[in-house]
């Protein structure tokens, strides 16, 4: 396997990693809590909770699961909540007593929790009131027998969690009727923990530490059994890429993605624990003008986010206003950072956007632009340490550099397979490689570039034509805030190119973009129908969702050029 890109990592980036540094998850959050006992671990809404104080929680509730419900070693239990001070203390909680998480988003329908539930088979959840209208009406079709239920400022002092709890309830009227009379309450099951006594595991590193499950943006969401080794092989990966720009102990990092997600479970999380830095974290990230007001009360050094999130903050006068002298990272993935978003952010920050691309079946980092780095161009950058990436047309033979293919990926972090889903795991993990279903191109420098999900590629005259090109050109129009584009029919070309768009300058013309589109864009990409929008579909990381808009544009008699 040609491996070319590891000569053009800077020298303080290793060709290979150890993934058994630890022996799992939990040996490295030990190291970790003793090494920085005193130093703060989270911080939400100002409350501050040092490893010391995460490290004697997470035990109490560890202790809670084993002794207080009586669950085993290798039992599922769901986490389903926002960025609170909770979700740390029942994660490692969770993993200390041998457990699997698995994570929920917290905007799930009935319909996608009851599916998830089953799937996993977990006996337990732990979930923010917010939300517990929608597992009262599933609970009782699923296997779970104990509700963890926990409010908003449950982890926050008492007067401060007394205030949030009660606006968050009756002023803000975020906490609908529910009925759950057989559920514990999270800080009772923490009091209880504090007079069990822990009983640490044996663990090693194919022990499953998460089923996290996918978007479920094509058929049913599975769940990619990670073990403990996957997500500590991607924490070494991510730490030999990112560490030589982040100091230990002396990180602060802002975590506006949500931890349930698998970008900021192992990019904040996981590694800013290992690295003994500061998680500052922002349970509601759509709301911007809140999300800039925590920032300008913290020093920050390191931001991870995706595109829109980038974007939305740009678009923000107090943000500009802001000191950005600490930042020494910012990362960008999950979706394609675009040119204007990247240059305009470095711009403001001085910083560069290294964009990476991961994935959640490779817990999730595959490959990160190096660090020395000093321009944005709009490549995924070179897999990472003790990673192999190859590229294959449909018969599965290799493409010659700068040819497209199916980007397949090999490494210590690729998950064990689907959970319960044999047929669909040999779809995907095949000799070892996992299609990832994203099409690259490779340079002669081991560079990568996604082009675009096999299923998003829009064909036009037997033309391949990739959405993410469109989008990026789109973006460059002062007059546009956000855009997605995708393929509709057309009776003259089989298919032809539609973009939606958010305005940022109200006299903006469909006519006047086509127009832009043409002097950029060859004839045959150039988009033919032009939407505008109040705002974008998009899933719980902020991602525009292509799908939804192209189910809708594609429904019969809809948009025939």
């Amino acid at each position: 396997m040609n491996k070319v890109w590891l000569n053009r990592y800077p020298s303080d980036v290793p060709a290979e990693i150890n993934p058994d540094r630890y022996q799992s998850l939990v040996e490295m959050f030990e190291h970790a809590t003793a090494r920085y006992a005193d130093q703060p671990a989270f911080m939400n809404m100002g409350e501050v909770m040092t490893f010391r104080k995460l490290e004697e929680r997470s035990r109490a509730f560890a202790a809670y699961l084993q002794h207080g419900l009586g669950l085993q070693k290798g039992d599922r239990v769901a986490l389903m909540m926002p960025n609170l001070l909770q979700y740390p203390v029942a994660l490692f909680g969770i993993l200390r007593a041998g457990m699997t998480v698995v994570n929920v988003n917290p905007l799930y329908t009935p319909r996608e929790l009851e599916h998830q539930l089953n799937d996993s088979g977990a006996s337990a959840i732990v979930i923010v009131s917010n939300f517990a209208h929608t597992l009262e009406k599933v609970v009782a079709r699923t296997q779970v027998r104990h509700v963890i239920l926990t409010r908003m400022g449950d982890q926050l002092s008492s007067a401060k969690g007394t205030l949030v709890n009660f606006v968050v309830k009756y002023i803000k009227r975020l906490v609908p009727k529910y009925h759950l009379p057989d559920a514990i309450s999270f800080r009772s099951a923490l009091q209880a923990g504090y007079r069990m006594q822990y009983v640490k595991p044996e663990l090693l590193g194919d022990d499953l530490a998460f089923l996290q499950y996918t978007g479920g943006t094509t058929g049913v969401a599975k769940g990619a059994m990670l073990t403990h080794r996957n997500m500590l092989a991607n924490l070494e990966q991510v730490n030999a890429t990112y560490g030589p720009l982040l100091h230990r102990g002396k990180e602060l990092v802002v975590t506006a993605l949500p931890l349930y997600h698998i970008f900021a479970l192992t990019m904040n999380c996981l590694l800013f624990i290992e690295l003994g830095g500061n998680n500052l974290l922002i349970t509601n990230p759509r709301d911007i003008p809140g999300l800039v007001k925590e920032l300008a009360k913290y020093p920050f050094t390191a931001m991870t986010g995706v595109n829109t999130l980038f974007n939305a903050l740009l678009n923000n006068k107090e943000f500009q206003a802001l000191d950005f002298s600490t930042l020494n990272l910012s990362a960008g993935g999950g979706m394609p950072v675009h040119q204007a978003v990247a240059d305009r952010w470095v711009k403001l920050t001085g910083q560069f956007l290294l964009e990476g691309y991961g994935l959640t079946e490779c817990s999730p980092l595959v490959s990160v632009n190096p660090h020395d780095i000093d321009y944005h161009s709009g490549s995924i950058g070179l897999p990472v340490p003790s990673t192999e990436a190859k590229l294959i047309d449909d018969a599965g033979n290799e493409v010659p550099h700068g040819e497209p293919g199916e980007l397949c990926v090999r490494g210590p972090q690729v998950m064990l397979g689907y959970w319960q889903r044999p047929d669909a795991t040999d779809e995907i993990i095949q000799d070892g490689w996992l299609r990832t279903g994203d099409i690259a191109v490779m340079d002669d420098e081991g560079f990568l570039r996604i082009v675009d999900r096999k299923k998003d590629m829009i064909l036009v005259s037997g033309f391949n034509v990739y959405p993410n090109e469109i989008e990026d050109v789109v973006m460059q129009h002062s007059g546009v805030r956000e855009v997605a584009a995708v393929g509709v029919p057309s009776g003259v070309s089989g298919e032809t190119v539609k973009i939606f768009v958010v305005k940022k300058e109200e006299a903006l013309t469909a006519e006047a973009l086509i127009a832009f589109c043409r002097r950029h864009l060859t004839g045959y990409k150039v988009p033919k129908l032009v939407e505008f929008r109040d705002e974008l579909p998009k899933s719980n990381v902020g991602k525009i969702l292509r799908r939804e808009l192209r189910d809708e544009a594609t429904k019969p008699g809809n948009n025939t050029p």
